[in-house]
């Protein structure tokens, strides 16, 4: 079955006469059982169907700490000449110094655009927290030009609407995408813009400056989501678009942007609405629409994942089927790595299925231990969160025991086969980063990750909108003809890339610690509340 489906794909990658700039990249791989071919051949088979990028490693640059991302976050601001654009979950109450420096720049550049996509639910809690109030000073002094809209999840409708807690109802779905740009430079992240988030919680943080193609692309993915988000406004400077579905209060107004369509009932259109922009996009890409600039052996492939379940919108889930189909193909000798990490680790049963039932790939997987869990002492209900993520955890390592992956060690604690399950925790921090990293082997530098939003379980898979993005890393011509990695230039783009990504996974697993979760008790309530909740968690 698999090699037929493989098969399949690549007739289906030949008979749309793809660009010949693939099969060129595609023969510079090793040989047909590496690693490096089954990577190329997924290559692709993706270009054939995504919207693909290429775009000089030189460009990208993988930050390490919170303090680093706020810092690129700041300048980028500071810099910007045309526009800015920031999606989030949310804003914090107490992130004055970023709004000062959108207030600032603003007022430095009467030419400046600002566009804001936030989750609305999350957005807009009661009390001094609330995100909408805190942006109300940038309507006011530049309402023509800040657009501040809020995506609301159409999954939480009816009575239910009415009756969840605001502290509960992003448990129907919310706005994930954390993307953060200005001009021609964009960060992508799982990070919030949140005090947390800038100083002691670990996440990714990966920059691409000067690519105007690659932010032409979040700006449109920002402006297609904004077609179906409420817009946030000041009372009564709105009133023409006031209706039925509007909701006002004392300070600010939101309003919806179909009259004619239920802002519950707008599942069809998003789904639309996603698909024709990658469509357009890709079709932009193939007529040469975007940037004109020659390629070059420097340069990576970048594809965008749009992931949103609920809109039937599954394009991560599509590439992790079509990742494993080629990993299937590697010779067992050579033992590819294939790092993995969560804060919120409950892996998609349909991932989980397809890393146990592949025994050519080893995995090392890093979870937050409870202590470096978001939620860890929260009041009620939510502070029970650490403890089902215990419990999934348990359940997982029964199934990896269960499939005969459990990890046996070879050269070392992280050197050997099967699934590794380690615990992040770092004394005063929280953990919340995600994405994977696939090597040739433990020794060398990965040539492809996945990094975004995804928290690659099953509320990313099937509840939240999210965007993440696959990076693939060539071979260097250099090492066409070589037998033995490594032979890379070691001062070359493409070789500091990867290695850059290489120290960005030892430095997550240099607070990885082994697995305790089986020791720890789980109450019965847990288990309950774990039931009741299911894929929200």
């Amino acid at each position: 079955m698999w090699r037929l489906l493989l098969w399949n794909s690549v007739k289906a990658v030949k008979k749309a006469h793809f660009q010949p700039v693939f099969n060129k990249v595609a023969r510079k791989w090793a040989s047909s059982s590496s690693l490096e071919s089954s990577v190329s051949e997924l290559a692709t088979v993706l270009a054939s169907t995504r919207p693909t990028f290429f775009i000089p490693a030189a460009s990208v640059q993988v930050l390490s700490e919170p303090s680093e991302f706020y810092n690129a976050l700041l300048i980028m601001i500071r810099k910007a000449e045309k526009r800015i654009f920031l999606s989030s979950l949310y804003i914090g109450a107490e992130e004055t110094e970023l709004m000062e420096a959108l207030q600032n720049r603003l007022r430095e550049k009467p030419h400046l655009q600002v566009d804001i996509l936030l989750d609305l639910n999350r957005s807009t809690r009661p009390g001094r927290d609330s995100t909408a109030q805190i942006l109300l000073p940038l309507l006011r002094e530049f309402d023509s030009r800040v657009r501040v809209s809020m995506f609301r999840s159409p999954n939480l409708r009816g009575t239910l609407a009415k009756v969840v807690p605001p502290r509960f109802n992003e448990g129907w779905g919310t706005w994930h995408a954390k993307i953060y740009g200005a001009d021609d430079d964009v960060m992508i992240s799982g990070a919030n813009l949140n005090k947390s988030y800038f100083t002691d919680r670990q996440d990714r943080y990966l920059v691409f400056r000067g690519l105007p193609d690659v932010s032409g692309y979040c700006l449109d993915f920002m402006r297609t989501a904004k077609k179906f988000s409420y817009t946030l406004s000041l009372p009564s400077s709105r009133a023409s678009q006031r209706t039925q579905y509007s909701i006002t209060n004392d300070e600010y107004e939101l309003h919806w942007p179909m009259p004619a369509t239920h802002p519950h009932n707008f599942n069809s259109i998003a789904e639309a609405a996603f698909i024709d922009l990658q469509k357009t996009v890709r079709e932009r890409l193939l007529n040469g629409a975007y940037s004109k600039r020659s390629r070059s052996s420097q340069d990576i492939m970048l594809v965008p994942l749009i992931q949103a379940g609920q809109f039937n919108i599954r394009e991560e889930e599509s590439l992790f089927q079509q990742l494993f189909l080629h990993l299937s193909r590697v010779d067992p000798t050579k033992r590819p790595l294939l790092d993995l990490t969560s804060g919120y680790f409950s892996l998609y049963k349909p991932y989980q299925d397809l890393l146990l039932s592949n025994h050519n790939v080893d995995c090392r997987i890093v979870a937050s231990s409870p202590k470096a869990n978001g939620f860890y002492g929260s009041r009620g209900i939510s502070g029970r969160i650490p403890e089902g993520y215990t419990l999934f955890e348990q359940r997982f390592m029964t199934a990896v025991e269960k499939a005969g992956r459990r990890w046996h060690l070879a050269a070392s604690e992280t050197q050997g086969r099967g699934v590794l399950l380690n615990e992040w925790e770092k004394e005063g921090w929280t953990y919340h980063a995600k994405g994977i990293w696939l090597s040739p082997n433990t020794s060398t530098p990965p040539i492809l990750t996945l990094f975004g939003s995804t928290n690659l379980n099953s509320r990313s898979s099937q509840i939240d909108t999210e965007l993440s993005f696959l990076m693939i890393i060539p071979p260097e011509e250099s090492c066409q003809n070589a037998r033995v990695e490594p032979c890379l230039d070691a001062h070359s783009p493409i070789a500091s890339l990867r290695e850059d990504l290489a120290r960005e996974v030892q430095h997550i697993r240099s607070n990885a610690d082994r697995w305790k979760g089986e020791t720890r008790p789980i109450r019965f309530t847990t288990k309950m509340i774990v039931s009741v909740l299911k894929g929200m968690l």
